[in-house]
Formats: C-alpha cells, sequence, structure tokens
C-alpha cells in the first residue's frame, strides 16, 4: 500500500500544492467580523476538495456562527468509520509588518510553505483530504471516513458543540483523528498524547471617569495601568508558581515513573534556547522546560492596552486599562471553575481606587489521550513504517478545547498524529508549514487507516 500510495504523491504533488495555495489564500480569519465572506468561501472550498477527492456527499452546514463542512464516504457499514476533525479558520495576522512576505499569498522559501494556515490548520486538515484522495483513487481506502472541518477552532468552537449535538448520529465513528498537533523534531516523530485546557478571559480596570492631564493629577490619582501592571505581577510568585487560591487543588501529579517515560523525549535545552534567541528559560520551580509546557498549567498576558500610544507624547493618565490573559490547564482542572477562581482573586488584588470587570471569553477542557488503543497502536505503526523509527509519545503545551467536548457529547476518542513542528511559527508571524512534512503526512495518513481497519476488526472478530 505504501509504494501504491507514494507513486500516487509523487503524480501528483504540484497539484496538492496548487489546491492549498488556493485554500491559503482565503483569509478566513475567524476573529474578524469583516471576513465573515471570507469565510463561507472557505468552507465552499473545503465541500467542493472533498467531493473532488472521491466523497460520496459534502455539504455546508449552517451553524449559528460559522458554518460546518461535512463529508462522508461509506464503503461498507460494517467496517470501521474514521472521523477527521479540522478546522478552515485561521488566527489574526498582526503584526503583519513583521512577514516577509504577505500572509494570504502563499509562498514557498527554503522548502518550507510560508502564509497564514500553511500549519495551523490548513496545511495539516488538507494534508487528510489528499491522503483520503490517494487512498479513493488507488482503489486503498480499507474503511469508511467522515469530514468535519469547522470554522471557529481559534475563537473557541462555540457553533461546533450544538452542531455536533444535533448531529450525534451521522457522526457515529470509531475514532477521532486529529492533525492540529506537532511532532517533537522532523526526525523524531511523536504522538500526541495529552493536551492543555484552557480558560481565557478579559480585564479592564477602571479609574477616573475621564483621561487626566498627567501634570495636575499624577501622583495622587490611581492610574489604571499601573495597577493593572501591578495586579497581573502578582499572579505569580517568585517560584513561578500561580498564587491563585484553589488554582491548584484539582492538578493532576504524575508520579516519578510517568515523569521519567515522558521525559524519554528528545530536547535539548541549548537547542530551545538558541532557536528562540533567549538566554535563559524561566517558570516554575523544580520543574523541566518539557514539563512546564506538557503537565503543568500556565498563566499568561496575551495582550495589554490602554492611554496613548501613537507616534509622539499625550500626557494623560488613562481612564482605562486592559489585559488579554491565558491559562493553560492540564488533566482534571475544570476551565470554567479556574474563570470564577481567577476573578475572584484578581477582583480581591484590585485597590478602592479602581474598578475592575472580568470578562471570561471561552475555554475548554484539557485531554489525555490513552496509549494503549488500537488507534494509538495503528498510528505507532503507520509512523514507524515511514519514519523507520517507532514514534514517541509527549503531552503538547497547547489547547485543542473541542477534543474533550467529543468525547463528551458524541462518546469517541480522539487520536492526535500531527506533523507540524515548534518552529512553524503558528499564531505568529511568518508562519511556515516544511514541504517534507506535508506530503509525509500524506504518505502516513493512508497506512494509519489500514492499521487502524486491521486491528479493529481483529478486536471486533
Amino acid at each position: 500500500m505504501r509504494q501504491t500510495i507514494l507513486r500516487y504523491i509523487e503524480a501528483n504533488s504540484p497539484r496538492f500544492l496548487d489546491e492549498l495555495f488556493a485554500l491559503l489564500r482565503i483569509p478566513s480569519v475567524s476573529a474578524d467580523k469583516q471576513h465573515g465572506a471570507d469565510m463561507l468561501r472557505a468552507a465552499a472550498y473545503w465541500k467542493d476538495s472533498l467531493l473532488a477527492s472521491g466523497a460520496d456527499r459534502a455539504e455546508v452546514c449552517p451553524t449559528d456562527g460559522h458554518p460546518v463542512v461535512y463529508g462522508e464516504k461509506i464503503i461498507d457499514p460494517q467496517k470501521p468509520t474514521v472521523l477527521v476533525y479540522a478546522h478552515y479558520d485561521v488566527m489574526p495576522v498582526d503584526p503583519v509588518e513583521l512577514w516577509l512576505s504577505p500572509p494570504f499569498e502563499p509562498v514557498v522559501r527554503d522548502g518550507k510553505i510560508y502564509a497564514r494556515g500553511a500549519d495551523d490548520d490548513k496545511g495539516q486538515g488538507f494534508m487528510h483530504a489528499k491522503a483520503f484522495e490517494a487512498m479513493v483513487r488507488t482503489g486503498t481506502l480499507p474503511c469508511n471516513v467522515k469530514f468535519m472541518i469547522e470554522g471557529e477552532e481559534e475563537i473557541g468552537s462555540g457553533s461546533l458543540v450544538p452542531w455536533c449535538r444535533a448531529n450525534k448520529a451521522r457522526l457515529c465513528a470509531d475514532i477521532i483523528v486529529v492533525s492540529d498537533t506537532g511532532m517533537i523534531a522532523p526526525d523524531v516523530p511523536s504522538i500526541t498524547a495529552g493536551l492543555r485546557g484552557l480558560s481565557y478571559v478579559e480585564v479592564e480596570v477602571t479609574g477616573a471617569n475621564r483621561d487626566l492631564h498627567s501634570g495636575l493629577y499624577g501622583g495622587a490619582v490611581a492610574n489604571p495601568i499601573n495597577v493593572l501592571c501591578r495586579m497581573i505581577a502578582a499572579l505569580h510568585d517568585a517560584d513561578g508558581r500561580i498564587t491563585i487560591p484553589g488554582f491548584y487543588d484539582d492538578v493532576e501529579a504524575l508520579s516519578p515513573a510517568e515523569r521519567a517515560r515522558l521525559a524519554r523525549a528528545p530536547f535539548s535545552p541549548e537547542a530551545y534556547r538558541e532557536a528562540l534567541d533567549i538566554d535563559a528559560v524561566e517558570g516554575e520551580k523544580d520543574y523541566s522546560t518539557p514539563e512546564r509546557t506538557g503537565i503543568r498549567p500556565a498563566l499568561d498576558v496575551n495582550g495589554i492596552w490602554g492611554g496613548y500610544t501613537e507616534e509622539g507624547t499625550k500626557t494623560v493618565i488613562p481612564s482605562k486599562a486592559f489585559a488579554k490573559l491565558s491559562m493553560r490547564l492540564v488533566p482534571n482542572q475544570n476551565w470554567q471553575r479556574v474563570i470564577d477562581l481567577f476573578t475572584a482573586y484578581f477582583e480581591h488584588l484590585a485597590p478602592a481606587s479602581v474598578k475592575v470587570q472580568v470578562r471570561p471569553s471561552h475555554g475548554g477542557p484539557p485531554y489525555v489521550s490513552p496509549t494503549d488503543s488500537a488507534a494509538y497502536r495503528a498510528a505507532e505503526k503507520a509512523l514507524t513504517e515511514t519514519f523507520g523509527v517507532a514514534p514517541v509519545p509527549f503531552r503538547s503545551g497547547g489547547s485543542i478545547p473541542i477534543i474533550a467536548t467529543f468525547e463528551e457529547v458524541l462518546g469517541i476518542k480522539s487520536i492526535l498524529l500531527g506533523f507540524g513542528l515548534s518552529s512553524d511559527a503558528i499564531h505568529s508571524p511568518n508562519e511556515n508549514y516544511p514541504l517534507w512534512n506535508f506530503y509525509k503526512g500524506i504518505e502516513t495518513i493512508p497506512l494509519f487507516y489500514k492499521y487502524f481497519t486491521e486491528l479493529s476488526m481483529e478486536a471486533g472478530g
């Protein structure tokens, strides 16, 4: 099967890239209402791509927000069914001036595709469409396939949850496969065995009822920016621990044996620092960098603003200051409870000289994937065959909030089979995706289908 797929990829690789580029040119930024029409275009493009790749049916399904694209090919109801999840929305491109080429005009430089969404998640999602096409066209598709492509992953998947509840019957499957994660290194295949959860909030600090002259009022009236900075600084102690009371109550404590197993994944502190151009790392005391990003929670400011920030000077004490903060969560932490804990503590930190408002945005629970399932073993066999070495399980610091919800709402486990790299700059200027990874994913995915079908049917028969 592998050689058949490889020949198909070789014969069609230029077309695959052209089709991906057409998708990347659509500025489907879900967070920006000005891109509503682009979201519809991206959804229609996915529907047409699934039909062209061999789906029996595909449709753009309306929701209260951005639409969901659904497609399927049922070859035999008695065979296993794989449900592919991906998302067609992308992050905003700011600061656009830092891009070396326009973010929605994809180019290949030094063997990498540069564009917003090149990795997250258009490039990785499109691998599945082309792997599916390769199996259909070569007569090697071993099982049923369904696709669920959403447009709100980057803003919390709010419309997908009710859509899944309403469409639970037709989403029936044996496994959900997701390629919205990464690999440890180009020569170190890996399977993401866990994702951190997310709680996201925006805070507003208000002082006086208007902006004030900093000469006439400076030193006598609270400056909301100064106060906000002090409050944010108080959210961590000197050891890097989050100070919110009750925050760690539900945090899963891994045993020394589990920590040792996860530590087998290769990691170079020197290469890590060099890649980021930093002299030292920071984080919670007594934990390694991979542990800080994989098995421990975190709290970070994602944006902060207030006052006058344009060119020149304006001597004011602003009336208001704002910040956006995200908290990455680990197993057993409830994202809604964490927002409640944050809100109570942040309000407690506020001095009487200001008023504070916390506005919850979105979030989702963490997820841990079992490593003894048929899906994990199938992914392990597929990666071993295409890379020549066995993959390493690891826990990712990122979040895909909808994954845990799938299990709750649909009752289906997920396998996280990603091919991205930490150097791909997702969510940042100059996002990229190596061509080698794109084609390696298309090569590997059909083998996952093959081995998952075999292992599932052996277990069932």
